[in-house]
C-alpha cells in the first residue's frame, strides 16, 4: 500500500481505538483505506409480487441491480440513474434495507428495495438480460452465497415475504 498523497510506502502502525491502520511516515498521518460506494437495488413492481433479476454480459447467475455511486452524487440520486440506464425502467419510490462490505469489488453495498413504474424492460450493454420473477423465483435464480443473496433475503424479510 503506497500513500495516496505523496505516494509513500504505508507501514501498520497501531491507532488506540482502532487497530493497526496503514500509516505514511512522510506525511505523518494515519490513511484509513478508501473504497468506492454502490448502490444493489432489489427492484419490485407495484404489488410488490415480482422481483427483478439480471445477468450481466458473460455472466451465467442472475444477480440485483447495483450500480457505483458517482462522485458528488448520494445513494438517493444513484438509485434512478442506474435503474434508468441499465432496464429503462424508472424508480418511483425506494427505503434502505441493509448493507455489506463486497470484498470481491473491494466495495460498499447499499442496498435499497426498489418500486419501479410499470414498463417495458429494455437491458443496456452492461446486461443480457433481465426479467421479472416471484419471490420463490427469485430465491431459487439468485447467484448462491453471494450479496446478491443476501440482500434479496434481506429485502424479502422487509416485504414480509418468507426467506
Amino acid at each position: 500500500m503506497y500513500c495516496r498523497d505523496c505516494g509513500e510506502k504505508l507501514a501498520l502502525r497501531f491507532l488506540e481505538n482502532e487497530g493497526l491502520v496503514p500509516y505514511c511516515a512522510k506525511c505523518g498521518q494515519y490513511k484509513f483505506p478508501l473504497f468506492p460506494v454502490a448502490v444493489s437495488m432489489t427492484v419490485v413492481n407495484r404489488a410488490e409480487d415480482k422481483i427483478l433479476l439480471a445477468k450481466h454480459k458473460n455472466e451465467d447467475d442472475y444477480t440485483l441491480i447495483a450500480g457505483y455511486v458517482k462522485k458528488g452524487e448520494n445513494a438517493e440520486k444513484s438509485i434512478p440513474r442506474e435503474l434508468k440506464e441499465e432496464t429503462q425502467l424508472t424508480a418511483i419510490k425506494w427505503r434502505y434495507v441493509a448493507s455489506r462490505y463486497h470484498e470481491a469489488h473491494d466495495v460498499l453495498m447499499l442496498n435499497f428495495v426498489v418500486t419501479a413504474e410499470d414498463g417495458a424492460i429494455k437491458v443496456n450493454e452492461e446486461l443480457d438480460e433481465a426479467r421479472w420473477c416471484s419471490p420463490e423465483e427469485a430465491k431459487a435464480l439468485i447467484r448462491k452465497n453471494s450479496t446478491a443473496e443476501y440482500f434479496l433475503n434481506a429485502a424479502l424479510g422487509e416485504l414480509g415475504k418468507k426467506k
